[in-house]
C-alpha cells in the first residue's frame, strides 16, 4: 500500500469508514447465506425452473448488490465526505 493511501485510511472519520464497510459486509453476507442454505439456490439444482426462477436467486443479488455498491456507490460518497469535511 502507498503512503498516501495509507495516510487516507488513517484520517477517515468513522462516517466514511462505515459507508466503505457496507459494501463489503452485504457481500460478505450473500455469501453466508449462500454457504448455509445451498438448498435454496435454484441454480444448482434448475430441473423444471424457468429462466426467471433460476435468474431471482436472493442470495445471489444480495451478493452482487453489496459488491456493485462497493466498487460503484462507496467510493464516491466518501469522496463527497471527505470533501464536504475539509
Amino acid at each position: 500500500m502507498n503512503v498516501i493511501a495509507s495516510r487516507l485510511a488513517r484520517t477517515r472519520t468513522w462516517r466514511a469508514r462505515t459507508i466503505g464497510a457496507l459494501g463489503p459486509s452485504t457481500a460478505t453476507a450473500g455469501f453466508i447465506w449462500t454457504v448455509i442454505q445451498p438448498y435454496r439456490l435454484t441454480i444448482l439444482h434448475p430441473h423444471g425452473q424457468g429462466f426467471w426462477w433460476l435468474v431471482a436467486e436472493p442470495q445471489l443479488w444480495v451478493l452482487l448488490v453489496g459488491l456493485l455498491f462497493a466498487w460503484l456507490v462507496a467510493p464516491g460518497l466518501i469522496e463527497d465526505l471527505d470533501a464536504a469535511e475539509r
